[in-house]
């Protein structure tokens, strides 16, 4: 029991929710197009999307823990990893297959879509698979890469890979919808950037944090906030979502003061973890609104 639950610190079970939601994203814009959903085939995609989540934690559990960086992190609640490895270091290598194998079955999955419909999956699963494992040793010391990489992962590549596996094509409502994570995901890696600053430079890592200041990066962040909430107000405007989506703009209240609280704590950690709480809450509420907003228009 002791070990089940130093597995489930490894793979950051408490923050497996947010590849359900945006896999729910994906159903919602099949569903909303009027195309025949097979639920055998909605459970293949959250086995497969929960199965990468947990493979790319896993990845950068190990990789951090390899790399020393692990021993640096200021570790709050929502950032700097879990601290299991470092506790326990036997359980390197059962990090290590839980990585690859939850790695494989993901690929696996995906495979089996591209057989039942087609080549055109394949952009969208290589590079989601790429990202999975290269995500800590390569994208993450570039500051463009490590800000767009999260979003694009859960974002675009999840909603658009989730909607072709349902439906067999891509669709304008699937990439739009998409954005919405996109944008929201990205930002929650950002935030929680905030207070690895120190130790992530001392590893060679880039990120914007890192090269423009916590402070403009409050900036960025703010910017993201508004982009996702544009998104589903351009979606609705030219007919690609319905007018219900609206909806999810409810939590743009939430968003102002996780944005406020960003700005003005930027260089206070301990004060900067409410508005790293509200974020979370953002990717989970905001995401899950407009799903449900597809799935009862």
């Amino acid at each position: 029991m002791n070990k089940f639950k130093l597995i489930l610190g490894i793979i950051r079970a408490p923050f497996l929710l947010l590849a359900p939601v945006c896999v729910a994203v994906g159903v919602g814009t099949a569903y909303w197009q009027k195309n025949p959903l097979n639920w055998w085939d909605i459970v293949l995609v959250l086995i497969g999307a929960v199965s990468a989540h947990i493979s790319v934690n896993t990845f950068n559990e190990y990789f951090d823990f390899k790399s020393g960086l692990d021993t640096r992190t200021q570790r709050t609640p929502f950032s700097g990893g879990s601290g299991t490895l470092p506790a326990h270091p036997e359980l390197e290598r059962i990090a290590f297959l839980i990585a690859w194998a939850t790695f494989a079955i993901t690929g696996t999955i995906g495979i089996y879509f591209v057989y039942l419909y087609g080549w055109q999956l394949l952009p969208v699963g290589i590079l989601g698979l790429l990202l999975l494992v290269t995500y800590t040793t390569r994208w993450a010391y570039h500051p463009l890469s490590c800000l767009v990489a999260p979003g694009l992962g859960f974002g675009v590549l999840m909603v658009m890979g989730t909607h072709f596996a349902l439906t067999g094509s891509y669709s304008w409502t699937a990439f739009i919808a998409s954005l919405v994570p996109t944008f929201l995901v990205s930002n929650l890696l950002l935030l929680n950037q905030f207070p690895d600053v120190e130790a992530d430079q001392s590893i060679g890592r880039k990120h914007f944090p890192i090269t423009i200041g916590r402070k403009a990066s409050s900036t960025l962040y703010g910017s993201f906030l508004l982009l996702s909430y544009l998104s589903i107000i351009l979606g609705v405007l030219l007919n690609l979502l319905p007018a219900l989506s609206l909806i999810a703009l409810l939590t743009a209240i939430i968003a102002w003061r996780a944005y406020q609280g960003a700005r003005k704590n930027a260089e206070n950690i301990p004060a900067l973890i409410p508005s790293m709480g509200m974020n979370v809450v953002l990717n989970l509420s905001t995401p899950a609104l407009l799903a449900l907003a597809l799935l009862i228009s």
